[in-house]
């Protein structure tokens, strides 16, 4: 099998070589929030409540920066394995460009608007005042993340996965340092509190950029990019656009859908029911990291393979990640059914909860399989340029089998947690036969984002 290269790097570009990498970096990146909160929790368990809540909004207002380094990275890609170095290095610097200046706003809303933001979204008295002043601070320096983000797509574009990960690494010790010395106030640090883990978060960010920002600028690109701005690069704007306006508009729908979900089943389930849930969902993140790392990996490749007109190897390569995936997701799922009890048990020892958390286990093998080819085949789609489809598809299912599933499962047939869980797999599954006949159908072959 021939394997594809980058233009600068003698490495083939391979999904081990990529994926365990980035899943090591998705779960430190995990970690960062979890930390926090963990140490707030020994000095407030309001002020932990008040971290989350903060981080809530967060990640609601930078969905943005997702969806331009996203974006970014398959523009890249296609460029690099088009042998279009200098094209790939003018969508680099007009991706830092841009994640700069959303960076900068989405930093002023949240400086300035902290309140309100919080008192939407449900904060009040203790936990509203906590919030602000963690989200007055982390929010006010969101620049540093909306940088990081740019800086690791390009350097994922490239083939180098490892550094970031590294520095994510760095990132979380320094963090985690930080927040035991300052919430508490050891070695002669004043006690800060809230405002130490918030600190902590902002330093530890600008380190990690400013680590980036020097190896980027050594060993992929030269300062000197930014000068292929002028003229003004418009089809790489258009193309951003392009890709950046459905990704954006399936994940603020997705995300909105979920909300509904969650007022339906807060309705509906017993609290053992809404106990189990939350359980569930901490056990199952690590059934699909694997294919989040997996649909990540295949998404730069496909982009290279893409860009240098080999598509049917670029095929080949989407159809083996999918098969990787599944192989690794379903076994993990199955381990989980099998040990099911002991895993539930971590968390609780109320029989209630862990018999109902069982059943649910075992449904969400369903729900695995459906998962799973949705993150590897959506992103090698992507890769290719063929963003509408999976955008579509996503939302015509998610509100017609996921919310309207949920209610009409959980609600009216009575059937509960179960009967959402059921409505969840089923709108996976059903995506992921649309998504199969998608990428085995080949018209994502047409749907190139470089050519001339």
């Amino acid at each position: 099998m021939k394997k594809n290269k980058t233009p600068d790097d003698s490495k083939p570009l391979t999904l081990p070589r990529l994926v365990w990498p980035m899943m090591v970096e998705t779960l430190l990146f995990m970690m960062l929030g979890m930390v926090d909160v963990l140490v707030m929790s020994r000095y407030d368990d309001l002020a932990a409540s008040s971290v989350n809540t903060a981080n809530q909004a967060l990640s609601v207002l930078t969905i943005v920066f997702t969806v331009i380094s996203g974006a970014g990275g398959i523009l890249m890609t296609q460029y690099l394995g088009a042998g279009k170095r200098q094209d790939a290095s003018r969508a680099a610097a007009l991706s830092i460009a841009m994640q700069f200046i959303a960076g900068i706003t989405v930093s002023i809303v949240l400086f300035v608007f902290s309140e309100p933001i919080l008192r939407f979204i449900g904060a009040k008295d203790t936990v509203l005042a906590f919030s602000q002043q963690y989200l007055s601070v982390v929010g006010g320096f969101m620049f540093f993340q909306s940088v990081i983000s740019a800086m690791t797509v390009i350097m994922r574009s490239h083939g180098n996965t490892m550094l970031p990960m590294l520095v994510t690494g760095g990132m979380n010790i320094l963090n985690t340092l930080m927040d035991v010395i300052l919430v508490p106030g050891l070695f002669g640090f004043p006690r800060m509190g809230i405002y130490g883990v918030a600190f902590a978060t902002v330093f530890s960010r600008a380190a990690g950029c400013i680590v980036l920002g020097i190896v980027l600028f050594r060993r992929i690109e030269k300062p000197s990019c930014f000068r292929l701005l002028k003229p003004f690069p418009k089809k790489d704007v258009v193309s951003f656009f392009k890709v950046g306006i459905p990704a954006a508009l399936e994940t603020f729908l997705y995300n909105l859908s979920q909300l509904v979900i969650t007022s339906i089943v807060l309705n509906c389930l017993t609290e053992n029911e809404l106990i189990a849930k939350t359980y569930i969902q901490m056990i199952t993140v690590f059934f699909y990291i694997f294919s989040v790392s997996i649909g990540q990996a295949s998404q730069i490749i496909i982009g290279h393979l893409v860009g240098a007109d080999k598509t049917d190897e670029a095929y080949r390569q989407g159809v083996r990640s999918h098969k990787a995936a599944l192989i690794i997701a379903v076994s993990a799922s199955a381990a989980g059914i099998l040990l099911r009890v002991p895993l539930i048990s971590i968390f609780t020892s109320d029989a209630d909860v862990i018999g109902i958390a069982s059943v649910v286990l075992i449904i969400n093998l369903l729900l695995e399989f459906g998962r799973t080819t949705n993150l590897v085949l959506i992103a090698c789609l992507r890769g290719a340029g063929d963003v509408y489809y999976p955008t579509i598809c996503a939302v015509v299912s998610n509100w017609l089998i996921s919310v309207l599933g949920t209610y009409l499962l959980a609600v009216v047939c009575g059937f509960g947690i179960y009967g959402l869980w059921l409505a969840l797999a089923l709108d996976e599954c059903l995506r992921g036969v649309l998504m199969m006949i998608r990428w085995h159908g080949g018209k994502w072959k047409t749907k190139k984002l470089t050519n001339a």
